[in-house]
C-alpha cells in the first residue's frame, strides 16, 4: 500500500514510447482555463505547478494574459451602470416635471373657469377692449351673411343667364325660319344675348367682391380671433394664480407658508406680464383691423353700387367701365370661350 501510495503521483503523468512526457493535458489545460478564470475557485492541485500558473491575493496570471483585479473589474462595471442609469432616467425626468407643470396650471386654469361661470370668482376686464373685441365677432357674422346672401344671388343670375341665353338661342332660330316676323324674332334675340352678356359682366364683379370680403373675414378677421383667444387663455391664467396669491395671502404666514408665497408671487408676476403683453398686441392688431376694414369694404362696396346700378340701368358701357376702375377680368367658370373676332 505505502509502494502505491508512493507512486500514485508519479503514476499521473502519462509516458510515451521514447519516454518523454506527455504535455498534452497541460496545453489542454492551459486553453481552458483562460475561459474559466471567474467561474471557479484554482485548487491547490493547478498551484502545483508554478512555471504555468501563479496566483497572488485575487491575481490571475494564465501564460501570456496580464492579471486583472476583481476589484478593479467590480468598479469599472459598477461606474458604466451608473452613467447608462442616469442616461436613462434623465429625459424620463424631464418629462415628468414638465407633465407635473402642465398639470397644475390646467387644474389652476379650470378651477378659475368654473368659480366664473358660478359666479364665485372674480375676473379681470378690460372695459374698451372687450367691447372692441365684441363688435369684432357681431360684424364678422354680418359680413358672414353678407357673403351667403351674394352668393345666393350668384346663384340666381347664373341660372338666369343661362335662360336668358337659350331664349336668345330660340328667337334667332325663329327669325330664320319665320320670314314674315324675322325682324321681330331678331330683335328679341338681340336683346336676350346683349342682357346675358351685360350679366356675365355683372356676376364677374360679384364674384370680385365676394372674393374679397370672404378673404377680410377668412384671413384677416380670423387671424386677429387667433390672438384674442390667446389673450384670453393669458387672462385666464393670470387670474387663477392671482387668486390663488390672494388665498395663501390670507393664511397664516409660518415657515411653511412663506416659501409657498414667494414662489406664488413669482407665478404671479410671469403671467400678469404675459397677460399685459398680450393685452397690448390685441389692442394694436384691432387698430390695424380696423384700418384694412375700412378701406376694403369701401372700394368693394363702390364696386357692387356701381355694376348693380349699371347693369339695371342697361348702361353696357358704365357697367364695363366700374370692371376697368378695379382691374378685374372676366373669366367665369363654364362660360363660353370668346371668338378672336371678339377678343380683337
Amino acid at each position: 500500500m505505502a509502494e502505491e501510495a508512493y507512486r500514485s503521483p508519479a503514476a499521473q503523468i502519462s509516458v510515451t514510447r521514447n519516454g518523454e512526457a506527455d504535455m498534452s493535458h497541460e496545453e489542454v489545460f492551459q486553453r481552458d482555463v483562460p475561459h474559466n478564470i471567474n467561474s471557479g475557485p484554482i485548487t491547490s492541485h493547478f498551484q502545483s505547478s508554478p512555471e504555468n500558473y501563479a496566483m497572488n491575493e485575487g491575481v490571475v496570471q494564465v501564460g501570456p494574459y496580464t492579471g486583472i483585479t476583481l476589484s478593479a473589474l467590480t468598479e469599472q462595471q459598477t461606474a458604466g451602470a451608473v452613467v447608462l442609469a442616469d442616461d436613462i432616467k434623465s429625459p424620463a425626468i424631464e418629462k415628468l416635471e414638465l407633465m407635473r407643470k402642465w398639470s397644475i396650471n390646467t387644474y389652476k386654469c379650470t378651477k378659475q373657469i368654473l368659480s366664473e361661470k358660478l359666479g364665485r370668482g372674480s375676473r379681470t376686464v378690460d372695459l374698451e377692449l372687450e367691447a372692441q373685441i365684441e363688435v369684432l365677432r357681431d360684424n364678422k357674422r354680418k359680413y358672414e351673411h353678407v357673403i351667403k346672401l351674394a352668393q345666393t344671388l350668384c346663384t340666381q343670375l347664373a341660372q338666369m343667364l343661362q335662360t336668358q341665353r337659350q331664349l336668345g338661342d330660340a328667337f334667332a332660330d325663329l327669325s330664320l325660319k319665320t320670314p314674315e316676323l324675322h325682324e321681330e324674332f331678331g330683335y328679341n334675340a338681340e336683346t336676350q344675348k346683349l342682357l346675358a352678356k351685360n350679366g356675365e359682366t355683372l356676376l364677374g364683379a360679384i364674384n370680385f367682391f365676394i372674393s374679397s370680403v370672404k378673404t377680410l373675414v377668412d384671413k384677416t378677421i380670423e387671424d386677429t380671433l387667433v390672438n384674442i383667444k390667446q389673450y384670453e387663455a393669458a387672462r385666464i391664467e393670470y387670474d387663477a394664480y392671482r387668486t390663488d396669491l390672494e388665498e395663501l395671502n390670507l393664511g397664516p404666514r409660518d415657515a411653511n407658508t412663506l416659501p409657498k408665497i414667494e414662489q406664488s408671487q413669482q407665478h404671479f408676476q410671469i403671467h400678469r406680464e404675459k397677460y399685459e403683453k398680450m393685452r397690448i398686441d390685441v389692442s394694436v392688431k384691432l387698430k390695424f383691423l380696423e384700418e384694412n376694414k375700412v378701406k376694403v369694404l369701401h372700394n368693394q362696396l363702390i364696386l357692387f353700387h356701381n355694376a348693380i346700378a349699371a347693369y339695371f340701368a342697361g348702361n353696357q358701357q358704365q357697367l364695363e367701365q366700374t370692371l376697368k376702375q378695379f382691374h378685374i377680368k372676366l373669366k367665369l367658370p363654364g362660360g363660353e370661350t370668346p371668338s378672336w373676332l371678339e377678343e380683337h
